[in-house]
């Protein structure tokens, strides 16, 4: 017997009928043309916004002699120690800045998700403060408690690499929606009391059985620290410690072509350093095998 579109046919082996499937049913809706020139116009302005600006900087920071186009503004970059210095401060503020992110909220979190959920709205509350307050603000109320540090700890209170503490503050709301975001998305307390039940202390739990579950949360919670490490001016700034920003700025005033260099080297080693996080972090390409075998079929 033959089927017709829209009819039942013969049955299947394993039993039931074939529905044999209308024209066109498995073909997505057409898109109407002013819908095709909405995007169009939409990915024209966001590739403008975003990639024009870098092309400036390009174009500005290879001008030579006489019209010329060489990479001498690049090659300088080492010729200035401050530069240096201040590229490697700034990483390495991020790193503290980092593990004392992660060190701080993620048993915090644990432990409100597993032993006190009432209280998690409060943390929340308390993570998500620092958007409230300028950092112009953080830096009046803060910086007496830097002069004293500069003035009784010696190096340590005069060191840069304190400027990861308030980093961190700064970090806590950004990071607390991408670990959040990671906890939502699997059973902590099952996981947490299984591994108790089998004799694993509480840091042991954490570390063995709940954080490979959340490792997307801390990674994006690690990569936007370190953007925000990098990027930050203002409080540097007025503290008067010399991270990659203010080196940046303060060279501006001596050689632009060196300073719009530092600025576009250090935007293409934020991408790339987010390319390798997400493309070669533990569990990506799991993700990745996992995807096609999501979708529906069609």
């Amino acid at each position: 017997m033959t089927a017709t579109p829209g009819t039942l046919g013969a049955a299947a082996p394993g039993g039931g009928a074939l529905t044999a499937r209308p024209r066109g049913a498995g073909r997505g809706r057409r898109r109407s043309p002013l819908q095709t020139s909405a995007r169009i116009v939409i990915l024209v302005v966001v590739f403008g916004y975003l990639v024009l600006p870098l092309f400036a900087m390009l174009e500005f920071s290879t001008r030579g002699d006489y019209g010329t186009r060489d990479l001498a503004s690049y090659a300088a970059i080492f010729d200035y120690p401050d530069v240096v210095d201040g590229i490697v401060t700034s990483l390495e503020i991020a790193i503290l800045t980092v593990f004392g992110m992660l060190l701080l909220l993620v048993p915090t979190m644990v432990w409100t998700v597993v032993r006190v959920p009432r209280m998690r709205r409060v943390v929340e509350f308390l993570c998500l403060l620092p958007l409230a307050i300028p950092a112009i603000v953080i830096v009046v109320g803060i910086a007496p408690i830097y002069r004293w540090m500069g003035q009784h700890l010696g190096v340590f209170g005069a060191s840069p690499l304190t400027l990861a503490f308030i980093d961190i503050i700064l970090v806590l709301p950004y990071a607390y929606r991408a670990i959040d975001s990671g906890l939502r998305t699997v059973d902590v307390a099952t996981l947490a009391d299984a591994a108790r039940s089998l004799g694993a202390g509480w840091p042991r739990a954490i570390l063995q059985v709940v954080v490979p579950n959340i490792r997307g949360g801390i990674l994006s919670a690690s990569v936007l620290a370190v953007a925000l490490v990098l990027g930050e001016y203002t409080i540097s700034s007025l503290l008067s410690f010399h991270t990659l920003q203010v080196v940046i700025y303060l060279l501006g005033k001596r050689d632009p072509f060196v300073s719009v260099a530092v600025s576009l080297a250090a935007l293409v080693f934020a991408f790339i350093l987010l390319y390798v996080i997400t493309r070669f972090a533990p569990g990506a390409g799991e993700r990745a095998e996992r995807a096609p075998e999501e979708e529906p079929a069609t």
